[in-house]
């Protein structure tokens, strides 16, 4: 049920973006920041230097421009000797924390890459060294995110290159053992302390082309040989993972049982999923034979990996590109391509975009909404299969014996989703920026007896569904696929057994939103209003001079108070804000309506508004980025005044000026 989508064969009405403006702040940000070399004569030095200036450490991973021009948008391969040196002593590194846990056995490391042009020469350098320190390598060549993770369960360890959403010249290295996600961000630290102490040594090149050299040739041919065996066993991991995924059965009979009917629900809609690959990793990943097994038809273009046409970040402009096929589609008369998604270059992130029947139009579904969607999806499906499929699986028993469900996320996701969690009974809890971070308190809330189902940051977009441990585009539209698949029927007393959508819209209060015939877009209206700020608005970019952020959140924090108090009054009368809360994350840990300091270090800041019944009505949050050189700021305000966000964003970023300005 594949067929691929050439050029478009008519000009859509939807026009489709140029270049991500954020992008080109972030171009411009960057270059600023980039010194000259002040070391020309030394090549160790230069490694340090490019270490200590150009490159991020991070539990997300560790990131810099690897085109060895230097410039984040080149298309180049070439990184370079010193490029090739820090790749070399990243994988020295880990392999040594590896062998020291590893109890006299060789570590077995999978070993992948997203679709980047600069991938190929790290990867050499890994493979060569990695081998060279007696590690058993499992090259997997081209592969999504969520497939060498899957994968790694099978084996000791992962070390992925990727820069996940960052523009084509960057890349990077993620870490990871044998449990789905990439390293916690306290054995992340150790790691980034060892990796700058290889770096410093005086003899840093020469070590990293010393340990280049130890494999032998031979080696090194059986492990490119073997990739082909390797990709096809990572794939059938993944495919077998995915099915506990979607369904949240671990026996094969149940997850039968479920996906059964997804299928027969489906079978009676004609429906086509539209995906612009965008030249990533899942170019050659499952999406192609996964998603038709399910009953749909799945429709990818810009499918030649590697072959990259446009930026990288599903966000809104760069959506456009499958919104500008799917309106040709519609046009030219397909009316069963209903959505529509774009994939990251690594893959373990997608952004959707929906067919408004009514208005025939594109609707580019924001990220905050795409992860409402999947929390109110897997949730209510949660509730279905209690009523559905008797079960005895582990990924739910354990409700029958706590009866608490929780959905952990991000600092900055928005309002939209508390709301829907307070509708259905389920606490949630909240994690600083980082998908490390947010998996991590999912399995600390597990321990004390949650049931996590879904987790992720609604800031991004995409979810993250137990038992997985990494974002994943399938994920996300097998969530919404359940929603239209699994709609209300009869049981064998006559009962009638409402689907999805019905059992969100009465937990709601909006018994009469439902409709036997609705679609995803009348879904999509029945979640809580919001306007939130997108990461990618140049709004919510701001390039600070002050290094210490901490320091910076105390002088804000003065700021802040001082203006309240004048605007207080103000804000009561247009906002119906009678008072402020202050929260802070910092790993897994998040503190509520603190009283003394703001000043967290590195971590999240959140202001929430307080209305005259006690309810958070709106917020605006902070934070530097991980991951990039920059101050992320955001607002969200619900229900849907503009106006408001947009004013208490400028007033952050005003405020924020004036605390830099104070350097």
């Amino acid at each position: 049920m594949q067929r691929g989508i050439g050029t478009s064969r008519r000009k859509s009405k939807a026009k489709a973006g140029g270049r991500s403006r954020a992008h080109e702040s972030l171009k411009k940000l960057i270059s600023k920041s980039r010194l000259s070399n002040p070391f020309p004569n030394s090549r160790n030095r230069c490694i340090l230097y490019a270490m200590e200036h150009n490159m991020i450490l991070s539990a997300s991973g560790w990131r810099k421009v690897f085109a060895e021009s230097g410039n984040e948008e080149d298309h180049g391969s070439s990184i370079g000797a010193e490029n090739r040196a820090l790749a070399a002593l990243a994988a020295h590194t880990f392999a040594k924390y590896l062998l020291a846990q590893s109890q006299g056995h060789a570590p077995v490391v999978a070993v992948g890459m997203d679709t980047r042009p600069t991938g190929k020469e790290i990867a050499d350098a890994v493979v060569k060294v990695l081998l060279g320190e007696g590690l058993s390598v499992r090259f997997l060549g081209i592969s999504a995110a969520p497939e060498i993770m899957a994968y790694a369960r099978t084996v000791d360890a992962f070390l992925y290159i990727s820069a996940s959403h960052n523009p084509i010249g960057h890349n990077g290295i993620k870490f990871g053992k044998n449990d789905g996600g990439v390293l916690p961000a306290g054995e992340t630290k150790k790691l980034a302390a060892a990796f700058e102490a290889e770096c410093r040594a005086g003899s840093a090149l020469q070590t990293a082309e010393q340990l280049m050299s130890c494999a032998s040739e031979a080696a090194v041919q059986d492990c490119y040989d073997m990739s082909v065996r390797v990709k096809g066993a990572a794939l059938q991991a993944y495919t077998d993972f995915m099915r506990t995924v979607i369904t949240g059965a671990v026996h094969a009979d149940e997850q039968d049982a479920v996906l059964a009917a997804i299928q027969q629900g489906l079978s009676k809609q004609q429906l086509s999923i539209l995906c612009d690959m965008n030249g990533s990793a899942r170019t050659v990943s499952i999406d192609k034979t996964l998603l038709p097994k399910l009953g749909v038809q799945f429709l990818p273009f810009n499918n030649e990996p590697g072959t990259i046409p446009h930026a990288i970040i599903p966000e809104p402009e760069n959506l456009m590109y499958c919104a500008a096929v799917m309106q040709d589609l519609q046009i030219d008369g397909d009316s069963t391509v209903q959505i529509g998604y774009m994939p990251d270059c690594d893959g373990d992130r997608g952004n959707i975009v929906l067919w408004d029947t009514n208005e025939t139009e594109v609707v580019l579904v924001s990220a905050q909404d795409v992860f409402a969607l999947c929390v109110m999806a897997e949730c209510t499906f949660e509730q279905w299969k209690r009523q559905n499929v008797p079960g005895r699986g582990l990924l739910w028993k354990a409700q029958s014996r706590y009866g608490r469900h929780a959905v952990v996320a991000n600092g900055p996701t928005s309002m939209r989703t508390d709301a829907i969690c307070a509708a259905l009974g389920i606490e949630m809890f909240r994690a600083e920026v980082g998908e490390a971070n947010v998996v991590n308190l999912a399995r600390q809330k597990r321990s004390e007896g949650y049931t996590v189902r879904i987790m992720g940051e609604g800031s991004n977009g995409g979810n993250i569904t137990h038992p997985s441990s990494v974002r994943d585009p399938v994920a996300t539209v097998t969530a919404l696929l359940k929603v239209l698949a699994l709609r209300d029927g009869t049981g064998a007393d006559g009962t009638l057994k409402k689907g999805l959508f019905h059992l969100w819209c009465d937990a709601s209060g909006q018994g009469g939103s439902y409709k036997d015939d609705f679609t995803l877009i009348d879904v999509l209206k029945t979640l809580p209003g919001a306007i939130t700020t997108g990461v990618s608005e140049d709004r919510a970019i701001l390039r600070m001079r002050t290094a210490d952020t901490g320091l910076l959140k105390e002088r804000f924090q003065r700021l802040f108070v001082s203006e309240w108090e004048q605007k207080k009054a103000d804000f009561q009368k247009r906002y119906g804000f009678v008072s402020y809360e202050a929260d802070t994350t910092n790993g897994t840990e998040e503190r509520r309506n603190i009283a003394g300091s703001w000043n967290n270090g590195s971590g999240g800041l959140k202001i929430r508004f307080i209305d005259a019944e006690g309810k958070s009505k709106a917020f605006i949050w902070m934070r530097p980025s991980g991951t990039e050189p920059v101050f992320r700021i955001m607002c969200d305000v619900a229900g849907c005044d503009g106006g408001q966000e947009h004013a208490l964003l400028q007033w952050e970023r005003d405020l924020l000026a004036k605390a830099d300005g104070e350097s």
